[in-house]
């Protein structure tokens, strides 16, 4: 087995694992995957192809997802829609935050999944702003967030699902969207403190792992690195400055922020040397295999921090529910509850307006 296949996090083709996906993953052993809108087709379909992925699994795989609310909901799919992170912050009903952070927490084990890339810890300065977050903020300030944020996350990982705080060092101000160029976020340290990092400060000791963000931040003297692939951002700053000691994760690499500047050789090199512990690869599945071979050109002492730091977070890993569709039945109607409670009876059944199937762009 591969252990340095444990490094990367692998995006899933279809619904169902074919035989040539299976004998890839069984060769590259992965130490986890991530499901898109792609993945989901039903309820019955949806445990079957994770219960496949921990099949070919040598060592338990990190399973995970984006399932926040609103329309960054990939099981809304094939269940009720959650409100988003700005409909549940105007409400400012803290028990519906915990309620939210509890369902969705218990609706992820009935499928396996065992780690939900949030919450977003991102401050909406405009909720308007295009650049990916709209609805996804649980607040207009740093005080607002680290709040909120706290409800949905204490409650989700008291259901034995780990968590993620994303998009550091703060998404907020991108004035683009990095899923298809890399923004420039010119605000000074000083800015930044008081008030994106102000909340990651706050979410250091109280989140499982942390998602870099794709940025360029010149006033934390990262030079021309994207925040990603930045040792001054991810070791100097995030783990030996603000002492985050969890899981560090990158964004999906297949974004147009990466993509347009880097190969795939450079990304993984800088991604591990930077101290990101694994890279994450969404949707070029193809280039997993080629990836856990730049990944034997890594400096050892880089290769064996991530390695460690991984296995520890493994260590936190829960097993799922046992598999019973009349009881994802049950937890699906209390996202709808969920949904009148905090929008309204007549929105119950409502889907927020970005309602393709298969979209083109998910974004995380």
């Amino acid at each position: 087995m591969s252990t340095l296949g444990q490094l990367l996090l692998s995006g899933v083709p279809g619904t169902t694992l074919d035989p040539e996906t299976a004998a890839a993953f069984r060769r590259i052993q992965p130490g986890g995957y991530i499901l898109f809108g792609r993945n989901i087709e039903s309820p019955s379909q949806l445990r079957k192809l994770l219960d496949d992925l921990r099949d070919v699994s040598d060592v338990e795989p990190i399973i995970t997802i984006d399932q926040e609310g609103g329309r960054v909901s990939r099981l809304r799919l094939i269940g009720h829609e959650p409100p988003n992170a700005n409909q549940l912050r105007d409400k400012n009903q803290p028990e519906l935050i915990s309620r939210h952070g509890r369902i969705t927490g218990e609706l992820l084990r009935m499928f396996g999944f065992n780690f939900d890339l949030c919450p977003v810890l991102d401050i909406s300065f405009d909720d308007e702003a295009d650049n990916s977050l709209r609805g996804r903020c649980y607040g207009h300030s740093a005080e607002q967030v680290m709040q909120n944020a706290a409800f949905f996350n204490d409650a989700m990982r008291g259901t034995g699902v780990l968590s993620c705080g994303k998009h550091f060092p703060g998404y907020s101000r991108a004035p683009l969207d990095a899923h298809h160029e890399l923004p420039v976020i010119a605000l000074s340290r000083e800015e930044l403190e008081a008030h994106e990092l102000k909340v990651f400060r706050h979410f250091a000791k109280k989140v499982d792992a942390m998602m870099i963000g794709h940025g360029l931040f010149p006033g934390l003297g990262a030079g021309d690195l994207c925040s990603s692939l930045s040792r001054k951002i991810i070791q100097d700053l995030l783990k030996d400055e603000i002492g985050f000691e969890g899981l560090v994760i990158t964004d999906d690499l297949d974004m147009g922020a990466i993509l347009n500047h880097h190969g795939l050789e450079e990304t993984i090199r800088l991604a591990i040397t930077a101290g990101n512990d694994i890279a994450m690869i969404c949707h070029r599945v193809d280039c997993v295999e080629e990836a856990l071979k730049h990944l034997q050109r890594v400096p050892a002492a880089a290769l064996d921090r991530a390695q460690q730091h991984v296995a520890r977070f493994k260590a936190k890993l829960v097993a799922p529910d046992v598999w019973d569709e009349s009881e994802f039945r049950r937890r699906d109607g209390e996202v709808r509850q969920l949904r009148a409670d905090t929008l309204g009876a007549e929105a119950a059944d409502q889907r927020s307006p970005e309602d393709g199937k298969r979209s083109p762009v998910e974004v995380y």
